[in-house]
């Protein structure tokens, strides 16, 4: 074994013990350096608007010195959150970006340090599909903007959990506002509005399938009925009761 070999070996054992320890996070520099815009006016503890590609959150920290961002995945193993374009908006409104924070990333958790203890924190995460789910990491009110066009309406095809929850609709989007959580996350599951009248042709058709194939059979029940009667075979098993045919011959 040459020593080059040896040397590539190496590098890949050590890029495996890295892995193994946790220690090779979703979340890089340029990562936390990407630019956002976010609505720092919102009126709850952490607002989440929902986009096609992504969230953002904007959290209100209160005497805060540290923030932990992850999730507990199907397997129960915690995975830290992948955010981006991380920002901090001083109480006096001066927001700085990433490079005021300290931050310590792993694959397992990111433990974020604000460069004060009172603000406003921000972030995005990228997302897709017709689900959103979020640590809870604040105290307080917490409110989800979800996409234009998008409802929770119908029970089966959509949910928000926890359940008391209110909404409101602000222009094109349907706002879920909790007052407190008290979960480790919030799991939203909506669709688009104008799928309402897909799922209520696709349950039209099958009503009326069914409907048509209830009446089919039926008649050809009553075609079987008559075609008994015109053979004879449509006989009254009340006829072939033995106790109504008299007394055996001899003994009448």
């Amino acid at each position: 074994m040459t020593g080059r070999t040896r040397l590539a070996l190496a590098a890949v054992g050590l890029l495996v013990l890295l892995a193994i320890a946790g220690c090779l996070s979703p979340v890089s520099d340029a990562d936390l350096k990407e630019n956002a815009t976010y609505d720092w006016e919102a009126n709850a503890s952490a607002t989440y608007h929902i986009y096609t590609n992504n969230y953002t959150a904007v959290l209100d920290l209160q005497n805060r010195t540290s923030v932990e961002l992850y999730l507990e995945d199907a397997l129960g193993s915690n995975q830290a959150l992948p955010i981006s374009a991380l920002q901090f908006r001083y109480e006096n409104g001066t927001v700085v970006n990433n490079s005021a924070f300290d931050v310590d990333a792993g694959r397992s958790k990111i433990t974020i340090e604000p460069p004060a203890r009172n603000g406003t924190m921000a972030f995005a995460v990228e997302r897709s599909g017709p689900d959103f789910r979020t640590p809870v990491v604040v105290d307080g009110s917490h409110e989800v903007l979800l996409p234009p066009g998008r409802e929770i309406a119908i029970p089966f095809v959509s949910r928000a959990v926890p359940g008391d929850y209110t909404t409101r609709t602000v222009g094109d989007r349907v706002v879920i506002r909790w007052e407190s959580v008290d979960r480790d996350s919030i799991l939203v599951s909506f669709y688009r509005g104008r799928d309402v009248w897909l799922f209520g042709g696709l349950a039209g058709i099958v009503l009326t399938v069914g409907a048509v194939g209830l009446v089919y059979y039926r008649r050809q029940i009553l075609k079987l009925e008559e075609r008994r009667k015109e053979l004879g075979l449509d006989i009254d098993q009340e006829d072939d009761d033995p106790r109504d045919r008299g007394p055996p011959p001899g003994m009448g």
